[in-house]
């Protein structure tokens, strides 16, 4: 199969607009809905990262749909499940992917996702230039933090998840961030 381009990924995108798609060294990967608790527990996040952000004018806060042109060798298109970029490096938003990687990622685990899959993603952002990653299982109830240069920090229920290098003062107390349940 040939290797497919960014143009190939943008007509398949015009197509078929209800697919979430990524273009990953020249292969189009479509994206299946995640199940109800992942996408739960992302908007969560995603929440009080913008609400965070946005009050501080500290730069985007983007969901899953929102694709990211990589400056690596293959151009891929990637889509993480919440990131933050920070104000200086995108003054002005676009309609179109950003080409750039963001400063803050989150990935979180849905019943379909291969752990072993999310933590390649997260390593090829910090690869190219992403400060922070971060995998959340919402199963094992942790939170896996990566850096570049740095091993992995395990959160679980009665930590707090801090990105201080790029958001001062903002915390996240991992316990908060799982799927309520309601009696």
């Amino acid at each position: 199969m040939p290797s497919l381009t960014i143009q190939d990924l943008e007509q398949l995108q015009a197509e078929h607009p209800d697919y979430r798609m990524e273009l990953v060294a020249g292969e189009v990967i479509v994206m299946s809905p995640s199940g109800l608790e992942s996408d739960e527990v992302a908007a969560f996040i995603i929440a009080q990262l913008s609400n965070w952000v946005r009050s501080r004018n500290l730069g985007r806060v983007t969901a899953s749909s929102a694709g990211f042109r990589l400056p690596n060798a293959t151009g891929d298109v990637r889509a993480p499940d919440a990131a933050f970029i920070l104000a200086a490096r995108l003054p002005r938003t676009t309609e179109n992917y950003a080409q750039l990687v963001p400063d803050l990622i989150f990935e979180v685990k849905s019943k379909s996702d291969s752990l072993p899959k999310l933590r390649q993603k997260i390593q090829d952002f910090l690869d190219l230039g992403t400060q922070v990653g971060v995998l959340v299982d919402p199963r094992t109830r942790t939170m896996e933090v990566y850096r570049p240069h740095s091993n992995k920090i395990v959160l679980q229920d009665g930590d707090k998840l801090t990105v201080s290098e790029l958001l001062p003062g903002w915390e996240l107390a991992v316990a908060d961030v799982w799927a309520p349940e309601f009696e």
